[in-house]
């Protein structure tokens, strides 16, 4: 049931006061694509405020257009009741305005603190700031080191930095696109606790997620975005993940189905007491894990991120060799030492953490980031030579059966919404009709339909016989789609547990480590894989 904005209850209209922000028909145009039409939207002190919609429904471009990182082509915004034209992101900084952005805006080879300091006024003092640092991450519960350089952070830890950065600011309006994404439960726990405190002190919190039951505990009131417009306004307290969901696609969520799959297939990846030592002198070393994935079965590993996950993805591409070749073997052969072209020539497919660097090359078109992956499986490439019709016809079938928002398959990578990025590049794997699928945060930012439908395709290609190792900080997912789960922490593999014979709480606990006493219990109900641990 859609409401007017008129609705809020009156002991909160009245704690919140007059208008802090308020936009009036803002619209933003690019070429062959309308992202913002005619939007209005009003927030006031002490609110928090979400923001609903489908991937590229034009939330992350109305939030960029707040923040100065891009300009309106109609329509005003008023700051305090005064019409202003935000520049850039100092600007912005200046009227206490702060961002958490979904694709992370750090430089990933300076510091914590180096990036910190970038957005802080004048010339701080390091040592001052990185104390600053570890004392606003250790009060808010999101743990990072202020000397790590940003490429050796995991997604997540890169999730902290962002929120934190944001926290020093002392803002007056806080945005949040997707801050919650790739956290886990505790730490969203805590965060929700903060975020609550610095509304309860006046703050202004934007806040857009595609997590519907944390908009219904956490914000005060939401404007739904569809197609660029805005199409309804609600309470989140007073409506369902169900009907929040109708609201944003227009239909009903649709709902996994499992077929009935022969279990015991052939093995595809075997990790046989994979050790190494992360080069990075602030990650986390691997210890002799061990672990079996089965043509037929989908096995999903949890964990708080930074206790390997990182390492562990690494090791298993390719992108990091071993020194020894038996630790990872896939599909039967001993891959240690290949690289990550050589483990995919054997079946395997791959979709990495970090969407736009990693999983795509961002100012190339989408044909062209087909053919970085799938020049082999797919025969893009002849001889060295490229055939750049098969690539387009096979991106738009990406675009097509992901059903992905863009301005065809010549759009750039870094054109997309996040969302939309992620369900390319997962069509782009699934596509390839793998062996072997890894994948890493696969619904990471993406609307509640399109998670809907990324899940189902794994749960398909599994029935086909395909092998699918998940590594995701979204327990409800993985419980969702997997046979099996484990837990990494401080570089360590829990046993490997049936998803009927466990349960969230009991995965939460191992998640801090804390799984000697449940091992034996566990050992009956594991593959041979704990036997060898």
């Amino acid at each position: 049931m859609t409401i007017p904005n008129t609705d809020t209850p009156p002991d909160q209209a009245a704690q919140r006061g007059a208008l802090l922000l308020e936009l009036q028909g803002i619209s933003k145009i690019y070429p062959g694509v309308v992202a913002n039409d005619g939007v209005d939207l009003q927030i006031r002190p002490g609110e928090i405020h979400a923001v609903l919609g489908e991937n590229g429904a034009g939330k992350s471009t109305l939030m960029k257009i707040i923040y100065g990182v891009t300009r309106q082509s109609e329509g005003r915004m008023l700051w305090q009741g005064d019409e202003i034209a935000i520049d850039n992101p100092a600007a912005a900084r200046s009227l206490g305005i702060g961002m958490v952005f979904q694709h992370f805006s750090l430089f990933e080879t300076l510091t914590v603190v180096e990036n910190v300091a970038l957005a802080m006024p004048g010339k701080p003092d390091l040592a001052a700031l990185s104390q600053r640092i570890e004392e606003v991450s250790e009060r808010y519960g999101l743990p990072v080191s202020p000397r790590r350089h940003v490429h050796a952070l995991s997604v997540g830890e890169r999730q902290r930095v962002e929120i934190i950065r944001c926290l020093l600011q002392e803002p007056k309006l806080l945005i949040m696109d997707e801050p919650t994404s790739v956290l886990t439960p505790q730490a969203v726990r805590k965060l929700f606790e903060t975020l609550r405190q610095l509304a309860s002190e006046g703050c202004a919190i934007l806040y857009i997620s595609h997590k519907l039951d944390e908009i219904r505990e956490l914000c005060h009131t939401a404007t739904v975005l569809r197609g660029g417009k805005v199409t309804g306004h609600c309470i989140p307290s007073k409506e369902t993940p169900e009907s929040m969901a109708r609201l944003m696609i227009g239909k009903d969520l649709p709902i996994c189905e499992h077929g009935t799959v022969a279990r015991g297939g052939e093995l595809r990846l075997r990790l046989a007491g994979l050790s190494h030592a992360s080069p990075d002198p602030f990650g986390t070393d691997l210890k002799d894990l061990h672990l079996d994935v089965h043509a037929g079965e989908i096995v999903g590993i949890a964990g708080v991120s930074g206790n390997g996950q990182q390492e562990l993805l690494l090791a298993i591409s390719g992108e990091e060799p071993l020194a020894e070749k038996y630790p990872v073997q896939i599909c039967g052969t001993e891959a240690g030492r290949m690289s990550a072209g050589q483990r995919r020539r054997l079946g395997m497919t791959f979709v990495p953490e970090d969407r736009l660097g990693r999983g795509a090359v961002p100012s190339l078109s989408l044909a062209d980031n087909a053919i970085l992956t799938a020049a082999r499986t797919r025969g893009l490439v002849n001889r060295g030579f490229v055939n750049f019709g098969l690539a387009s016809r096979f991106a738009r079938k990406c675009i097509e059966q992901f059903n992905v928002k863009c301005n065809g398959e010549g759009a750039a990578a870094k054109s997309l919404s996040g969302g939309n990025l992620q369900k390319f590049i997962m069509g782009r794997e699934i596509l390839q009709n793998p062996k072997l699928l890894v994948c890493a945060q696969p619904t990471w930012g993406v609307d509640v339909g399109a998670a809907a439908f990324i899940r189902q395709s794994l749960i398909d290609l599994r029935e086909k016989g395909c092998a699918i190792l998940i590594i995701s900080e979204e327990l409800d997912e993985l419980f969702e789609v997997c046979d099996r789960i484990a837990v990494i922490a401080k570089g360590r593999l829990s046993p490997v547990c049936p998803v009927a014979d466990t349960t969230v709480e009991r995965i939460g606990v191992w998640m801090s480590g804390m799984w000697a006493d449940a091992e034996g219990e566990a050992e009956g109900t594991t593959t041979q894989e704990t036997a060898h641990a």
